[in-house]
Parts: structure tokens; sequence; C-alpha cells
């Protein structure tokens, strides 16, 4: 069915404004994500990411109070916030996260990486803003904290709109022309109006998955908070007029060995110490994952009473978080390898092309429009001095 005149123009408009309002922001989101796809490549090239040596005839690990214990007398007075693992890209190293208090906030942070195996320091993070950590702001929040999340999240939505309104424009065209055509015979402005809309459509999948997950991952701070304000909560809840665990705390191989015990399938990806954004003021929070690409970003996690290092509660997290978990991988592309990740790099700039190229077309109009109006004023400026030469000075 055709389109009416009028449709098409309301659909124009659509397209025009939806894209002018975001493209900036879009593009500066483009230009950041490029590096964010070689993250790990980039730290591995810098020495971010340099693995332990290898130790002949030793292949176990330490008990982890062990690790834990001369982490500690590397940062005196410092507190455990966070461990981490990741077996997979780097084994045989255990990240910890430490500050004065487990309140403390992300600036006074301290970071080191342990060799399991000797309890030595492999590496003190610096915790500074570097090229890396300034893309990463940038790229989710525009170094303004939740607001810029979520106003880019609004960009987000607003250039999935402008991908659709492309997409119903570009359609009447496809019927009459070849797919890809550029006229290159025309005027520039018309090449340049080929390539975008021939390369909106070849990237047209790319940029609706990237686009509908960045938006849900610009959620993932209020869903959080929704989780500790629910679920969370009802998992504590007999804790509730109980004092925060502090001091001496039960063994954390203990409490792996529990959540293991419960979830034998499961790895420990993460542990939060009470008092933490991501626990309770009285547990270990054991995030427990799958072994698969998919399943190891449906995260589940195990409440150790920091106490007696008692298993109390585990359950799958809600359904929104698991959403978000589950839409960053594709929209970083870094569950494929090396050779995903080059081809997100391509379609990356393959977007920026078609952002640089969207307005270049509504300055090229404007400045057409301009012109044409000009021509108008003075065709008829000159009309009207011909009919009236008595006013020619």
């Amino acid at each position: 069915m055709m389109m009416s005149a009028q449709t098409i123009k309301q659909w124009f408009n659509i397209h025009k404004w939806s894209s002018l309002i975001c493209t900036i922001f879009l593009l500066m989101l483009c230009i950041t994500g490029l590096p964010l796809i070689f993250t790990h490549e980039i730290d591995d090239y810098f020495g971010a990411g340099t693995e332990p040596p290898a130790i002949p005839g030793v292949t176990t690990s330490l008990n982890k109070d062990v690790i834990l214990q001369a982490a500690l007398e590397e940062k005196p007075g410092k507190v455990i916030k966070y461990i981490f693992w990741d077996v997979k890209e780097h084994p045989n190293q255990m990240f910890l996260t430490l500050a004065d208090s487990t309140e403390a906030p992300i600036e006074e942070d301290h970071y080191l990486t342990m060799d399991v195996r000797t309890a030595k320091v492999l590496d003190a993070i610096p915790n500074e803003l570097n090229f890396m950590l300034v893309m990463y702001y940038l790229h989710v929040e525009m170094l303004a904290g939740l607001p810029g999340k979520l106003f880019l999240g609004l960009m987000g939505i607003l250039y999935v709109l402008a991908i659709v309104s492309g997409v119903v424009l570009y359609a009447p065209i496809m019927k009459r022309f070849n797919f890809g055509m550029i006229r290159t015979e025309k005027s520039n402005r018309l090449r340049w109006l080929d390539m975008h809309n021939m390369l909106g459509m070849v990237t047209l999948a790319w940029v609706t998955v990237v686009g509908l997950t960045g938006v849900i991952n610009t959620l993932a701070d209020p869903a959080m908070e929704l989780w500790r304000a629910g679920q969370l909560a009802e998992m504590v809840a007999e804790y509730k007029d109980k004092p925060a665990a502090k001091g001496s705390l039960a063994s954390i191989e203990d409490a792996v060995d529990q959540a293991k015990k419960a979830a034998p399938d499961l790895d420990v990806s993460f542990i939060a110490y009470p008092g933490t954004l991501y626990s309770s003021k009285h547990h270990y929070a054991v995030y427990m994952i799958g072994t698969t690409p998919l399943t190891s970003r449906i995260i589940q996690p195990a409440l150790i009473d920091a106490r007696t290092g008692e298993l109390t509660d585990m359950r799958p997290l809600p359904w929104y978080l698991n959403t978000i978990y589950i839409s960053q991988p594709f929209h970083f592309g870094d569950y494929g390898g090396i050779p995903l990740k080059i081809l997100w790099a391509v379609f990356d700039i393959a977007a920026i092309i078609v952002l640089i190229s969207g307005l270049y077309l509504w300055f090229a109009r404007r400045k057409a429009k301009a012109a044409q109006l000009a021509r108008f004023l003075e065709s008829n400026e000159s009309m009207a001095l011909s009919k009236n030469p008595e006013h020619v000075n």
C-alpha cells in the first residue's frame, strides 16, 4: 500500500528530529565504544592483563583465606570489599577491591591482583582515570552518574525511533531501485544520501541490537536498587534488627564451599563483603554463574552468614536483572572472541559514517533551501525592478 504524501512527510519529520536530537550523543557512544570492544586486548597489550609465570609442579590454589591475609598485609589498614575470579581469561588469579571501609566510595578503592598459587601480589592497579576508564565512563554515563545513564537511555530510544522511521522511508525506494544503489552521476548530496541509506540498511540489525541493549543497560542501577529493596530485603528480613557483621568474620574458603555445595554445577565469579552495594550488612554474597557463554551471564547469589559461615538463602536473580546481564555481551560483542569483536568494530565504524552522513545531509539540505530562497527573492526583485524601472537609482 502506497503512503500518502502527508504520511511520508510525517515519517520524514520523525526521522529528521529523532536523528538530529540524538546524533551527537550517538557519535560519542560509537567513538568511545570502539576501543571498549577490545578492552581485554588493550589491557593485555599495555600489561594490565599480564599472566602469572608458570611454576613447575604447582597446579593447586592456596586456601583463599591465606591469599586474602597476604593482600591485607600488602595494604595495611584496608578492608576487602569485593573478590573476583575469571578462570577462563585469567587462570591462577584473584582480583581484589580494598578500601578504608566497605561503605567507601569507588574513588577510594584500591585494586590488587593475587597469584592464587603463591599468595603473591601480581599487580597493584592505581585508582585513576586512565584512557580506558575515561572511555568507559563517557560511554555509560557521560561522567555524570545516574542522570547521565538515564539521559543516554533516552537518546537510545530516540535512536531506535530514527531507525524505524528510516526503514519506513527507505522501503518505497527499495521497490523502485536496486538495493545498495548509489547514484554517482547525480549531485554530491544525492550520493551521500544513497550511501547513508545503503549503510543504514546494511547495519540495520546490528544498530537495532546495540541500540536496544544499550537502552536496557542504562537501567542497571535502578534495577539493582529495586532488587535490593525487594528480593534481597526479603532474603535478609530476619537480620533486620541485628547489628552489622564486623570484625572477625567467617572463612571465605568455607563460604565458597557452602555456595558450591548448594549449586555444584555453577562456578563462583564474585563475592561481595557485608556492607557493600551488592550484599547485605550481615552476609557474604557469593555470586554463582553457569559455565556456558549464555549461562555465564545468568547470576545466582548465595547469601552466607558472615559470622557463622552458614548458607541462609540462595535464589536466582529476578528476570529484569538477568535481562540486563544477558544483554551486555550483545552490546559489546564480547561473547564470540576476536572475529566477532572485529565484526562489531566494522559495524561500529559503519554506524559512525551513517551518523556523520546524516549530519552532512541535514546541513546540505538547509544550505540548498537557503540558496533556493535567495534565488527566489533575487528573481522576485528582478521582476519588480523590470516592471518599475523608475525605482532604479
